[in-house]
């Protein structure tokens, strides 16, 4: 066990099954959608005020907008609706919550933290600082999303955490989203679609083109087509799925941080948006924006994929493309080395990879750069996010799984100009579950997605055994002489 000094702090992050939203719950069959309508269009107007009455009276309380929510439910149902005059608006309101259901986003977990400096420090003290805490969320049937909260570091390195809202509010959906030509045909061409069909729908598209304008370009090209066939259908069904994975989100800027909530949107995220490694990036132009990449799961598939944000209140989502987008724990450095991207991987499921690439969104040819070498990371090893710059080198947190499959976190240290050439590792955990921690729904891991240095320490966020976070401080001191004599 290494010497190092760690200090824990107070603040845990439990989950709490009275975070709740409002899904939308639609049957698959038609005709019980159809039996469901039908029952409430036959109650009268005053039984319906009734009935909205008792749902207000019960819910209302526990969401922001109650009724925003419940009307675009209705919305969903309302082309099966066939009636001559127009409904009220609490027959609308009482037919959405019939197709409602709240969902309690971190009822199972709240873990796999990361942790950037928050976009907005008006108002810190001088060596404090403000940052914003991402947070994996998991519910009923272990599906995730992404949640957020805030906190201070005093300039003494008191940690605070601004308490978490009772609410939370998904995003608008930007319904007319905008793309890049360029890589959404090279994601295209990965996916097997080049020339024919493909090409005709994507040729008139300027540069950069709305979801309106490839709908409208696929209407031309089904047209046109004399006879639509099962390719036709095939070429068409991807480009649309290959839109409505990328897509736009938009939060109230009235909303708290610990308010918002990224919830899956796209088909192949279903299942889950997983383990967001979030970091502040800073490119040549001295241009900041944020950056995280994810892991979309479908219940089949893991798609690794990328948000971009530069204020926490509208997100980009976008597909990632390349032959070595793959696997889990894709970490982005913080800036350019030599004039490229650089990405962190793990595409064999067992070493740390390393790649540089010309395009934030296309990624191939990695390289191993380090191997599991002694036993508490005999079976694997990963990165815990995005790599810090310090003046000795790029601090990477690793983690690494050992016998029974107990996950510890250690840190390597990686050369500043060539980052391929390892100069630093430490050969004992920097961190391993102890006593409570070890107890969870996946038992004996701890784990993180993302730290910070600040003030002289390394502040370390880290997930214990896949339910609850909490935090640790390191001397940064410490930790590069530990890795610089290993």
């Amino acid at each position: 066990m290494n010497t190092l000094r760690i200090q824990r702090h107070s603040v845990t992050f439990q989950p709490e099954s009275a975070r709740v939203i409002i899904r939308s719950f639609i049957p698959g069959k038609t005709t019980i959608v159809a039996n469901i309508l039908s029952r409430a269009l036959a109650l009268s107007e005053l039984e319906v005020e009734s009935q909205w009455r008792a749902i207000q009276g019960e819910f209302a309380s526990r969401h922001l907008d109650i009724e925003s929510v419940l009307l675009t439910h209705y919305e969903k149902v309302r082309p099966m609706i066939a009636v001559a005059q127009p409904l009220s608006r609490v027959r609308q309101l009482l037919i959405g919550a019939l197709f409602s259901g709240e969902y309690a986003l971190e009822s199972a977990a709240l873990f796999n933290p990361s942790m950037v400096p928050h976009p907005d420090q008006a108002g810190v003290p001088a060596g404090g600082l403000r940052f914003i805490l991402s947070l994996r969320a998991t519910g009923e049937g272990h599906i995730s999303s992404i949640e957020f909260r805030t906190g201070m570091i005093a300039p003494e390195g008191t940690l605070t955490i601004e308490p978490a809202s009772r609410f939370v509010s998904a995003p608008e959906i930007v319904q007319n989203p905008s793309y890049r030509k360029e890589p959404f045909i090279t994601k295209l061409r990965e996916m097997g679609f080049e020339g024919g069909s493909a090409a005709a729908v994507m040729q008139p598209l300027a540069a950069s083109f709305t979801l309106q304008q490839l709908v409208e370009s696929m209407e031309r090209v089904r047209r046109d087509s004399s006879a639509p066939t099962r390719d036709l259908r095939r070429v068409l069904e991807s480009v649309r799925w290959l839109a409505d994975s990328n897509y736009e989100l938009n939060f109230s800027s009235k909303l708290a941080v610990s308010e918002r909530i990224i919830f899956p949107v796209s088909p192949n995220e279903s299942n889950g948006i997983e383990d967001a490694r979030f970091v502040r990036f800073t490119d040549e132009d001295g241009s900041v924006r944020y950056c995280a990449t994810y892991t979309a799961y479908n219940g089949r598939a893991i798609l690794p994929q990328l948000i971009e944000t530069q204020d926490f209140l509208h997100f980009r989502v976008l597909t990632l493309n390349g032959s070595a987008v793959q696997n889990k724990g894709m970490a982005l450095f913080p800036r350019r080395i030599g004039g490229r991207y650089a990405m962190l991987s793990r595409q064999d499921d067992e070493n740390l990879l390393l790649m540089f690439s010309d395009s934030l969104h296309y990624w191939s040819n990695p390289q191993v750069i380090l191997r599991p070498h002694t036993m508490w990371e005999s079976v694997k090893i990963g990165n815990c996010g995005s790599p810090m710059e310090t003046d000795a080198g790029w601090l990477v947190i690793t983690h690494g799984v050992g016998p029974m499959r107990k996950y510890c976190i250690g840190a390597v240290l990686l050369d500043l100009e060539d980052p391929t050439r390892v100069i630093g590792r430490l050969h004992e955990p920097l961190l391993v579950p102890e006593g409570s921690e070890r107890e969870g729904y996946v038992p004996n891991v701890v784990y993180s997605c993302g730290s910070l240095i600040h003030g002289g320490d390394l502040i370390l966020p880290y997930a214990m055994s896949d339910k609850a976070s909490a935090i640790v401080t390191v001397p940064l001191a410490d930790l590069l002489g530990a890795l610089q004599e290993a």
